[in-house]
């Protein structure tokens, strides 16, 4: 399988886990803690995607954005999600494996890391929230949600 349409099965993934637990997160008596974990895999997926097409100042993007409130916050998952898509279904291969070069205000060095990385990262780091939300979801007194990737591809054979 060549790497983009890994990458756009991951995304459609990850969607998928993020929307089933969102619905799970609505029937959460304190929703707080969850939406601010949600809030921030979408800040990152807004400050990563203007790395790659640099509309605006890369400081215009927080990595721990403002706490949107549910109902936003799903609308404006759907929208990220489908520019990822959008972005993604343009590149080729070669457009994977580009370097996008951005200044890390942290260590004030210039970094360079190319497009097929900074999608991986978007992908494997929502597993960190998603599995943070099951834990307060759990501790809220519902079963965790399974968003594991393997149910999205066992077949019956």
């Amino acid at each position: 399988m060549e790497m983009r349409q890994y990458l756009l099965d991951f995304f459609k993934y990850n969607d998928w886990a993020n929307r089933n637990l969102l619905e799970t997160v609505k029937q959460l008596p304190d929703q707080k803690e969850a939406v601010k974990l949600f809030s921030h895999s979408f800040s990152a997926q807004g400050k990563w995607y203007n790395r790659i097409s640099r509309e605006k100042d890369d400081d215009l993007f927080p990595w721990f954005g403002p706490e949107l409130p549910l109902y936003l916050l799903e609308y404006r998952w759907s929208e990220s999600v489908n520019r990822w898509i959008c972005l993604l279904e343009a590149k080729n291969e070669i457009d994977l494996e580009a370097d996008i070069v951005f200044q890390r205000k942290t260590e004030g060095k210039r970094i360079s890391v190319k497009v097929r990385d900074v999608m991986l990262q978007l992908n494997y780091h929502s597993i960190h929230p998603r599995a943070q939300i099951n834990r307060i979801i759990r501790d809220q007194g519902l079963p965790p949600l399974p968003t594991d990737y393997i149910l999205t591809v066992m077949k019956e054979a």
